[in-house]
C-alpha cells in the first residue's frame, strides 16, 4: 500500500506541472503592457465585477446545499468552489475536473454521500444547462445577423442543442425512472460490488432519488432563486466582456458584440486546459472578421489571461488549505 501514500505527492506533482505549462502559454509580456493601461477606476470596476461573478456562483451553490438541510458556511463553499475550479482549469476541458474533490470535501463535512453528489451535481446541472442554453440562443441570433457567414452556425446549434436535451433527459430519468439508472449502475459495477464502498450503492441511489423528488416538490422557490443567480452570473460575464472592450475604446453593435461573446465562450468548450490557444484563436478570428484592430485583441486576451492567472493562483491556495485539513 506504499503507492497509496505516494499518490498525493504524485497528484500534486502532476498538478504543478500542468500549472507551469498553462502559465508558460500565457502572453505574459502582453499582460504586463495591458496592466499599465488601466486606470484605478477601471481596475476597481473590473475586479469588483469578477468578484461579484464568483460570489454569485458560490451563493447559488449555497442555495442548493441549503435545500438539503445541510449547514456549510459560505466561506468554506467559496474555498471548495475555487479549488475545484482551479483543478478544472488545468485539466483538459475547463468545464469538468474538480467535481470529485468537491464531493469529497462535502463528505468530509459530514454530508451523506448521496447529498454531496446531489449538491455538486445540481450545481453543475444549473451551470451547464444555462451555459449551453444561452449559447444556443446566441447562435440562433447570429444566424439572422450579418455575422452568419463567419462559420456554419447551424452545425454548432445542433451540437449545442444536444447538451441541454441530454441534461434534461437525465434529470427526467432521475426524477421519474430512477430504477432504470440504478439497473445500469448495477450492471456497470457488478464486478466490484463486493467492495465495501459499492455494496451500499443501491441504498445511496435510492436516497439520492428521494432527495431529488423532495427538492422538486418542496423547494421550488429555492430552485427558482438558483436559476436567477445563474442568469445573473451570465449577465456578469457579458458585462465583463463589454467592460474589457471599453478599455480599448471598442464600441460594437449588438451583432458584432454577440459574435465576439459566442466565439469566446465556444472556445472554452474545447478539451484544452483553460482554453489555452482556443480562446486566442477564436478572438483573433472574430476581431479579424469584424475588422477590429489586432492590438485590441491582444489586449483583451492579455487581461482575460491575467484574470485567469489570479483566479488559478487563488484556487490553488484554497486547494492547499483544504488539503491541509484532510
Amino acid at each position: 500500500m506504499s503507492w497509496l501514500k505516494a499518490l498525493p505527492v504524485l497528484l500534486w506533482a502532476a498538478a504543478l506541472i500542468l500549472v507551469a505549462w498553462v502559465l508558460s502559454q500565457l502572453p505574459l509580456a502582453a499582460i504586463a503592457q495591458s496592466i499599465t493601461r488601466l486606470s484605478p477606476a477601471q481596475w476597481l470596476a473590473w475586479l469588483g465585477l469578477n468578484l461579484g461573478i464568483i460570489l454569485l456562483a458560490t451563493r447559488r451553490w449555497q442555495v442548493i446545499i441549503d435545500m438539503l438541510d445541510v449547514p456549510v458556511r459560505f466561506g468554506e463553499l467559496l474555498m471548495m468552489r475555487q479549488a475545484g475550479q482551479a483543478v478544472s482549469f488545468i485539466t483538459p476541458g475547463p468545464q469538468f475536473g474538480g467535481e470529485p474533490l468537491q464531493v469529497f470535501w462535502l463528505w468530509q463535512r459530514k454530508l451523506p454521500i448521496h447529498s454531496a453528489l446531489l449538491a455538486v451535481g445540481l450545481d453543475r446541472f444549473y451551470e451547464l444547462w444555462i451555459n449551453f442554453s444561452l449559447l444556443l440562443l446566441g447562435v440562433f441570433l447570429l444566424l439572422a445577423s450579418p455575422a452568419a457567414d463567419i462559420v456554419d452556425w447551424r452545425k454548432i446549434a445542433v451540437v449545442l442543442l444536444l447538451v441541454p436535451l441530454i441534461l434534461s433527459l437525465l434529470g427526467w430519468l432521475l426524477l421519474k425512472e430512477p430504477e432504470r439508472i440504478l439497473g445500469w449502475l448495477s450492471r456497470v459495477t457488478r464486478h466490484w460490488q463486493h467492495h465495501p464502498r459499492l455494496q451500499a450503492i443501491q441504498t445511496h441511489w435510492q436516497r439520492l432519488g428521494n432527495d431529488v423528488r423532495r427538492v422538486m416538490a418542496e423547494q421550488k422557490p429555492s430552485l427558482l432563486q438558483a436559476f436567477i443567480l445563474s442568469l445573473c452570473g451570465w449577465a456578469g460575464l457579458i458585462g465583463e466582456l463589454w467592460l474589457l472592450l471599453g478599455f480599448f475604446d471598442l464600441t460594437l453593435d449588438f451583432s458584432a458584440f454577440l459574435c465576439v461573446l459566442v466565439s469566446m465562450r465556444l472556445a472554452f468548450l474545447l478539451p484544452l486546459p483553460g482554453g489555452i490557444g482556443t480562446l486566442e484563436a477564436a478572438l483573433f478570428l472574430a476581431f479579424q472578421y469584424l475588422n477590429l484592430p489586432a492590438t485590441a485583441a491582444i489586449g483583451v486576451i492579455a487581461l482575460m489571461r491575467l484574470r485567469d492567472t489570479v483566479v488559478l493562483m487563488a484556487g490553488l491556495g484554497c486547494l492547499q488549505v483544504l488539503h491541509a485539513r484532510e
